[in-house]
């Protein structure tokens, strides 16, 4: 999810330096083998001024592909980089990449034609339908090449290749079917296929000031975030900049108008007990899967009663995890890491005390 933030605010910054007359390059991490700190699909751009935004490692990579992009704006010519380091080496061309890994690096110039493709993967970056956007990288010709499907079948770019063009088209549509990024074959051209699918929804129940770093750490990890509040002295949009929408809503007003589905997350947080009571009852009688509710235990427990729902594993009370948190940033960021927790089924616990890759998929 933290893959759709990031490249909506590079192709943003993409199209205001398009906009400028501003040359710009987009490097993009298309393989791994070992350990790596970024996921393919991670995104590092840089204008030919110099200045830089995003990310494709832990900091070892940066410099180096940030001077190898500004030759590639210079030639406009796009380039497939390969970093590599083996159990024994602690050192990548001199770039001291010190993980035991590979890494695949696809730089290219953003020039005229790829413009229309930069504006596509932003509206649908603005809506709520998975896409997928296919680069070619490797191959006789087309080098560069960006074709954007979505869902619908509508799609933009070209490799000026109609049949290979259909080929993209038919792998991007099954890739997209099953949520799969990787690279893949095209005739006789090599594609990396990224595919996009929307982040979750985090609605908060409450604008109190507690909710203000909650709001703003679960939006900076990718979640889309919406806040309910009845009181409007709270529900203020200079309080909240980071939500993506404000809803003056009371418990009777009901849940309809919000994005609550299998896949989103609720937390309920008013410190008014007969309105926590009454939101905790509407969204048990939604798809909603996470409803984490603010307050000791022996609190949720009357409120459930009351409600009929004496057990349910849906609700998250105390929520957060037990980090010792103390004080609004500390619990929202122990509410965070649970809803992180619960969305990729993990256990949480140490990093030393895993065994296998970090990273799954």
């Amino acid at each position: 999810m933290k893959h759709w933030k990031e490249t909506g605010e590079i192709f943003a910054r993409a199209a205001q330096l398009q906009e400028a007359g501003r040359k710009v390059a987009i490097a993009t991490v298309v393989r791994i083998e070992g350990s790596a700190y970024r996921r393919p699909g991670a995104k590092f751009l840089v204008d030919a001024e110099g200045g830089a935004s995003g990310s494709i490692s832990g900091g070892c990579l940066e410099a180096d592909v940030r001077e190898i992009a500004l030759r590639v704006i210079r030639e406009d010519a796009p380039t497939l980089l390969h970093y590599d380091t083996g159990a024994d080496d602690h050192s990548v061309w001199g770039l001291g990449l010190g993980c035991s890994g590979a890494i695949d690096v696809f730089v290219q110039p953003l020039d005229a034609p790829t413009r229309e493709t930069v504006y596509r993967v932003r509206e649908l970056l603005a809506g709520e339908s998975p896409f997928a956007v296919s680069t070619v990288i490797q191959g006789p010709a087309s080098v560069g090449s960006v074709l954007v499907v979505s869902g619908d079948g509508a799609n933009a770019g070209s490799t000026s290749d109609p049949a290979l063009d259909r080929e993209i088209v038919r792998e991007a549509s099954q890739l997209l079917s099953r949520r799969e990024t990787r690279l893949h074959a095209a005739g006789a051209a090599e594609v990396f296929t990224e595919v996009f699918v929307p982040p979750p929804h985090l609605v908060i129940f409450g604008a109190g000031d507690d909710a203000i770093p909650l709001c703003s750490y679960a939006a900076d990890v990718g979640f889309r975030v919406f806040v309910v509040d009845h009181r409007g002295g709270y529900l203020a949009a200079s309080r909240f900049p980071a939500a993506s929408r404000l809803f003056p809503l009371r418990p009777e007003d009901g849940t309809s108008s919000l994005p609550l589905g299998p896949n989103d997350y609720a937390v309920v947080k008013t410190h008014s007990f007969a309105h926590d009571r009454e939101w905790v009852r509407r969204l048990l009688a939604t798809g909603v899967a996470y409803v984490g509710v603010v307050g000791p235990r022996a609190r949720t427990r009357k409120l459930l009663e009351e409600i009929g729902a004496v057990s349910t594993d849906r609700i998250f009370a105390p929520v957060g995890l037990d980090l010792g948190a103390e004080g609004p940033e500390q619990v929202a960021f122990a509410i965070v890491a649970e809803l992180l927790a619960v969305r990729s089924s993990r256990d949480p616990a140490s990093l030393r005390e895993k065994q296998g890759t970090i990273h799954a998929g």
